[in-house]
């Protein structure tokens, strides 16, 4: 009997210490959960054999399903087929981002996710002298430009860009003709032929050119063609593995520009902040590119002027931003939104008294009740993620979902689809 008492003793403690354990050790978990699927991501994608069994079992997005990083929807041929997601979805990264100081452009210029392109064409708003092709991915969602090219791949038309703007996109860097990680470069650029290519290792008249090396590392270079300029170049890299790009993982890849400063990040990180890029006059950038290296690109967005986020949020009563994101057809508030919702959260600390209405908007892609639901959903998450992540009373927030019922343009291009999906605070 004694015995018997002395087991079930053990076990009691036993039971204690590991609940106690569990409870502890969350973060870890959740931290080592996180990492696993990364590691799974990029195991699947390095081995085509499971890639192929994967599409068998599973079809890869269609052309028609939107791939805008904010607030996407699918398209209404896809809504038959594939199953809703779930109404609750984890978000385990926010804090990740703590540091995340980006935020996006006001007022969406540019936008381009490749959705009105068919799949295995070049895309219609883009010229190269090498080659394209619009493609999807059995892993990640949406239309991806493809590139494996000793070329370049530009803007078709000039942007008419201000002094102060962003540029986003996701990119997936890519094999060579090698076999391996080509690398790939990004080049914003002030253009000498509209019409054609700038040749050169320093085209145009002044540039800014990102570079990812074939073993991932980021390097950056500027350049002024004047005599200026000359001799005020700048150059640099990141050579900590932290910041170096895998070959078939997905990167987010901002750049913010405001007169001469500009600060490139990727993910969580800021890679450079080089207050005096460009310190002469007459510098104005007009056109990306995409080029030498071979890599998979989607949701490009140029948004132009600083969000003045507790003006119009208190004085005004009424703040649209577009810099909370979410993945196609989900509701998990993306870490890149950290920087937006930071900025929200301060104006609502200096003004403890405020109350605010939080509304989601899609565009018209999809049904229009699944829609309508999705910004439902959508609105929530920002209200639990400014109560849980920056500590503000969740009895302050309202939400609502408007679906696609409220444009703000017509639903006929990417920009325009891009300007109404978005998230709006009102002052209540």
């Amino acid at each position: 009997m004694n015995k018997v008492l002395k087991s079930a003793a053990i076990c009691f403690f036993a039971v204690l210490t590991l609940t106690a354990s569990g409870q502890a050790s969350l973060k870890d978990r959740l931290k080592k959960s996180v990492n696993n699927a990364s590691q799974s991501v990029e195991k699947a994608i390095k081995n085509p054999d499971n890639n192929k069994k994967a599409q068998e079992e599973k079809p890869a997005t269609g052309q028609n399903q939107q791939t805008s990083g904010q607030n996407q929807t699918e398209s209404k041929e896809n809504n038959n087929t594939e199953k809703q997601e779930p109404a609750k979805q984890e978000q385990p990264q926010l804090q990740s981002f703590s540091k995340y100081d980006f935020v996006p452009g006001e007022k969406v210029i540019f936008f381009e996710d490749f959705t009105q392109d068919a799949i295995g064409d070049f895309p219609a708003l883009w010229n190269t002298n090498g080659s394209g092709e619009v493609v999807t991915t059995n892993l990640y969602p949406g239309n991806w430009l493809k590139f494996s090219t000793r070329e370049a791949i530009w803007t078709d038309q000039l942007l008419n860009l201000p002094e102060n703007y962003t540029i986003e996109f996701d990119v997936i860097p890519d094999k060579g003709e090698e076999g391996g990680m080509k690398g790939y470069g990004f080049r914003l650029m002030q253009s000498i032929n509209a019409k054609a290519f700038d040749h050169g290792s320093v085209p145009g008249k002044a540039g800014f050119n990102l570079s990812i090396e074939y073993f991932g590392r980021p390097n950056y270079r500027t350049y002024i063609n004047s005599d200026e300029g000359n001799g005020l170049g700048l150059s640099g890299s990141k050579d900590e593995d932290m910041y170096k790009q895998k070959e078939g993982q997905k990167y987010h890849i901002a750049m913010w520009v405001q007169k001469a400063r500009v600060r490139l990040y990727q993910n969580e990180n800021k890679l450079f902040d080089l207050p005096k890029a460009f310190p002469v006059s007459g510098i104005k950038m007009d056109r990306i590119r995409f080029e030498d290296g071979a890599a998979m690109i989607t949701n490009i967005r140029i948004a132009v002027g600083a969000p003045d986020t507790r003006n119009k949020l208190i004085t005004e009563g009424r703040l649209v931003t577009y810099g909370i994101y979410f993945d196609v057809n989900k509701d998990v508030v993306k870490p890149e939104s950290y920087g937006t919702l930071k900025e929200i959260s301060t104006a609502l600390k200096e003004n403890p008294d405020v109350r605010v209405k939080i509304i989601g908007h899609t565009d018209s892609d999809g049904a229009d009740a699944a829609n309508l639901d999705l910004s439902k959903r959508r609105a929530e998450s920002v209200k639990n993620e400014l109560a849980a992540t920056f500590g503000i009373d969740a009895s302050r927030i309202e939400t609502e979902g408007m679906g696609e019922s409220k444009p703000i343009a017509p639903n006929d291009t990417p920009v325009n689809k891009a300007l109404n999906r978005r998230v709006e605070f009102v002052k209540l």
